[in-house]
């Protein structure tokens, strides 16, 4: 879930290539998908699931946006993951890595994951029953899993605008808009997955942020890698928010809400005050993305 983008000079598609073939000479690669894949032994059926899912999501957006990165994926095992994932992140943080053009996600369920999952008692009826529709696996147990497969696309979408060399004007608007682009592939074509989706953010939400040292837009500005690296279930929270504005941004724009947004920020390349923001936002129809921005901290108090 979480993202440390730096701004780095792209790679030719065929530099990539050739560190690919260097580097990832423990893994086993999967044959057969467009994009590179990976994956550390005994994940084969998952590596196979997430890439074909990739697959079809990066020919969607690359029709939406008229654009496509290159990027290849690894699904990784706890032991494989500090030798390929950005050093610090914790397992089970799905994470795109810029610098190889890695999109990074775990193989199997971890603490990580665990550990956002309340008790089912500490629920709300009707919320628990909905998680338990949602992520009750074939074991009878709660798993987090089919919501966190579904960030591989997540970060499929920080491929998309970095790559293009979108200024993204501020670090939670990466998110939000690669949240957008989340909900609405899901949406568009896999429907039947939008309780994955969408349950696991309305149970965080639900809980309150009380337990949070940070809740501002001003504090993941100011303290975007901070927050990730040393808070990582604050910062699930931050992306839980921007899941459910961005499910709202969808359900009233539709797909043409991201492309909207895509070609807003492909029309700036200077960064902009909040003020010349909302004021570009307003001009190319993203109410709903002014309304998140001027209305968090409400939201906050208020989930």
């Amino acid at each position: 879930m979480l993202k440390l983008i730096f701004q780095l000079g792209l790679m030719t598609l065929s530099l990539a290539q050739r560190v690919n073939a260097q580097s990832f000479d423990q893994l086993t690669a999967l044959k057969g998908h467009t994009a590179g894949v990976y994956y550390s032994a005994g994940h084969e059926q998952r590596a196979t699931a997430i890439a074909q899912r990739l697959g079809k999501a990066m020919g969607y957006y690359t029709e939406m946006l008229g654009f496509r990165p290159a990027v290849t994926l690894l699904v990784l095992s706890a032991s494989d993951w500090s030798k390929h994932a950005i050093k610090g992140m914790v397992y089970g943080m799905p994470h795109y890595d810029p610098s190889g053009n890695k999109l990074v996600v775990a193989g199997e369920d971890n603490p990580f994951w665990k550990g956002f999952l309340p008790p089912p008692d500490q629920l709300p009826e009707p919320l628990r029953n909905q998680v338990q529709a949602a992520y009750q696996n074939s074991e009878g147990n709660l798993s987090m899993q089919p919501f966190f497969d579904l960030l591989a696309i997540h970060e499929l979408g920080h491929a998309f605008h970095i790559q293009r060399g979108l200024t993204i004007q501020r670090q939670w608007m990466g998110e939000l808009f690669v949240n957008i682009l989340l909900h609405t592939y899901v949406a568009e074509n896999e429907p039947e997955l939008l309780p994955a989706l969408t349950t696991f953010p309305r149970m965080v939400i639900a809980a309150g942020a009380r337990e949070f040292k940070h809740t501002s837009l001003q504090d993941i500005e100011e303290r975007y890698e901070e927050i990730g690296r040393d808070y990582p279930k604050n910062y699930g929270w931050y992306q839980c928010r921007w899941h459910a504005a961005a499910a709202a941004i969808y359900d009233a724009g539709g797909k043409q809400a991201g492309i909207t947004l895509w070609n807003a920020l492909q029309s700036r390349k200077e960064k902009l005050t909040d003020e010349q923001l909302v004021s570009l936002l307003s001009s190319t129809g993203n109410k709903g993305v002014i309304d998140m921005m001027q209305n968090w901290d409400q939201q906050s108090a208020n989930p």
